[in-house]
């Protein structure tokens, strides 16, 4: 990572602090480490993210419909998933500091020092030899890898490292009022299983037929050792999952499907398609036929955002294994019982909502009439998913101007949110506007008492025009 993308990265962070987007958690005792708070414009934020995402998936789709399951479930399911057994990540220490790594996490970071020093041919290859080790499980070929490249704890500065071993992910608890009779169960790492294990209530209550799928939004814990880089990767955070149930046989068909529907969606908010790329997975999860990420090209580099999957049948079958209660579908068209395959889309919402303010982060150097130089904070997110859809300014805070104000807002604030102002010159209005990303602006003077006309302002293009008062409500609705 250059410079300049750490130093945009940086800015990006302490913009979304001081414009109430994100708060580290319980921040008067110091933080959380990895663990954060929504503020009053990054909760509408994200809201408007999870929404958008539902809409597309449930309301848009005639053969997908929605739960909220329960974070806590029966322990018997993460047996039956597979997480008890495999969800872990190859962990080493360092001797010297005591210091924790995921071994993928210190090789691509060598990679990207490779990529800075234009060796990008070799940053290539180290990042294909540690993807086919870790295909294969090859621990002391990871080792050797890291020993090779010299690689050393930022912390100690020494390569005392370790053997490589495998570390769970997954947060235990105890389910009960007296410790010595608790069961322990686990903080649910992922929302898929809750969809698995209400397949056959949802298939016959919504009257589902094949193929059909089940959505959910909701949070999800996992115990990252090395969580880093702001709310890329967190041990608290929500995941957005639709879990697509088909016939066996057309899982390939639906794959393709699917990956792509996936990538239009993210095009669909005006995204350059140059900021995206595909990532094939080499690492085939235990349950995955195929697998692929969706990666959008964040200051810190290309970064997963979103992962499809082909999951064959593993999931129904294991639940159906340890449940004994059978799981199938009998599809009429063909007249058979079968076991449905299961294509997965699972994006993470706090992820896109880093990466929504990483696209709309921009700072701008203007130039004034007189010829000095203004600058200016704007956050460019997409109308439809802006905290604040409409500021409403009065000019002055008398003459009758701020009542027209309320007025035009209480006609627009059942159909969005709206902010109403009336402190500072209008200059400094429209500046703070612009940093929490509120597509237009109104300004209510003298000449909106004669006319009933106001002058919107819009946020990326700072043009202003002059329109009717009641033509408002209905331009903003436009762009949503």
């Amino acid at each position: 990572m250059s410079i300049q993308q750490d130093n945009r990265f940086q800015a990006i962070i302490s913009h979304a602090k001081e414009y109430g987007f994100v708060f580290p958690s319980s921040e008067i005792y110091d933080g959380l480490s990895a663990v954060y708070d929504y503020g009053p414009y990054g909760s509408e934020l994200k809201k408007n993210i999870r929404d958008h995402w539902w809409k597309s998936m449930t309301q848009l789709h005639e053969n997908i419909v929605g739960i909220d399951a329960a974070i806590f479930m029966h322990p018997t399911t993460w047996k039956a998933s597979g997480h008890v057994d495999n969800f872990s990540d190859p962990m080493i220490d360092n001797r010297d500091s005591n210091k924790r790594y995921r071994v993928d996490h210190l090789l691509e970071a060598k990679a990207d020092e490779l990529k800075e020093k234009g060796q990008v041919k070799e940053a290539d290859e180290l990042l294909l030899s540690m993807d086919t080790l870790l295909a294969a499980e090859d621990f002391e070929g990871l080792k050797n890898l890291i020993t090779e490249q010299k690689i050393t704890c930022s912390v100690s500065g020494t390569t005392n490292w370790t053997d490589i071993r495998q570390f769970n992910l997954m947060f235990s608890t105890q389910l009960g009022s007296v410790a010595e009779e608790a069961d322990t169960i686990y903080l649910r790492p992922e929302t898929a299983q809750g969809i698995f294990v209400n397949f056959l209530n949802v298939q016959k209550t919504a009257r589902m037929k094949v193929p059909f799928g089940i959505a959910q939004t909701g949070k999800a814990f996992r115990n990252e050792i090395v969580a880093r880089q702001f709310i890329f990767r967190m041990r608290e955070f929500e995941q957005m999952e639709m879990q697509f149930f088909v016939r066996p046989g057309t899982e390939g068909e639906w794959y393709r499907y699917w990956k792509e529907a996936r990538l239009q969606w993210h095009l669909a908010l005006g995204i350059p398609a140059d900021k995206y790329r595909y990532h094939d997975h080499v690492k085939l999860a235990h349950y995955a036929k195929e697998a692929c990420d969706i990666e959008y090209e964040f200051p810190i580099g290309f970064k997963e955002v979103e992962g499809i999957h082909s999951r064959s049948d593993f999931d129904l079958t294991q639940h159906q294994q340890y449940s004994k209660k059978k799981l199938q579908y009998f599809d009429t068209e063909i007249n058979q019982n079968y076991v449905p395959y299961v294509i997965e889309t699972s994006i993470g919402l706090d992820r896109m909502f880093l990466l929504v303010l990483s696209h709309a982060y921009e700072e701008e150097t203007l130039t004034k009439e007189d010829g000095s130089s203004d600058s200016r904070v704007v956050m460019r997110i997409p109308a439809k998913l802006a905290p604040i859809k409409l500021a409403v300014l009065p000019l002055t805070k008398k003459d009758g101007l701020p009542e027209i104000a309320r007025e035009l807002i209480n006609s627009c604030k059942p159909h969005f949110k709206c902010f109403f102002e009336e402190k500072d010159t209008i200059g400094k209005r429209y500046r703070r506007q612009d940093a929490i990303g509120t597509p237009f602006c109104v300004t209510i003077d003298h000449q909106t008492k004669e006319d009933g006309t106001v002058t919107i302002r819009h946020r990326d293009t700072m043009v202003q025009e002059r329109i009717k008062m009641d033509e408002i409500k209905n331009l903003v609705l436009a762009q949503m």
